[in-house]
């Protein structure tokens, strides 16, 4: 049996369950797993978001999650790119990919350098655009605090 070594991506901001589940799924699935962290210039670029957690304390925060093995940051778009420098035999993404045209081209383009992409149940109730909303709306709120009795 080949060494399988999984490459699961993301921005990873604001870390919550949605990202372990992902990272434990994918260590289940290959003997060494290396997380991508994408970097603040590429999700300004990919999609238009700027992070809250900067790229090298969100790659230390992955880092220390006992399935990951290695950590890689991501500073270009292209996951052919990544795999020329990474090498990964399995690719990890969470299955509201699945079936979408992102997600087909992903498969194709993948494929043609021998790896597979394994999808796992996304997490719909968490996700940091979710948490990110929430904390614009906690600094929006222009409501005073309680005041006690007294």
């Amino acid at each position: 049996m080949s060494h399988r070594i999984g490459y699961a991506a993301g921005g990873f901001d604001l870390f919550h369950v949605g990202h372990l589940n992902l990272l434990r799924h994918a260590r289940d699935h290959c003997d060494t797993l290396i997380a991508g962290v994408v970097s603040d210039e590429m999700l300004r670029q990919v999609k238009g978001v700027t992070p809250v957690i900067p790229t090298f304390e969100r790659a230390e925060i992955v880092r220390a999650i006992r399935f990951v093995d290695r950590v890689h940051i991501e500073t270009v778009p292209d996951k052919l790119d990544t795999w020329r420098e990474v090498r990964f035999t399995h690719f990890f993404k969470g299955d509201d990919w699945r079936g979408t045209e992102q997600g087909l081209r992903l498969e194709r383009e993948l494929a043609e350098v021998g790896v597979e992409v394994v999808y796992f149940p996304y997490t719909a109730h968490t996700s940091s655009t979710v948490l990110r909303r929430a904390l614009e709306l906690l600094e929006d709120s222009d409501a005073p605090a309680p005041q006690r009795a007294g």
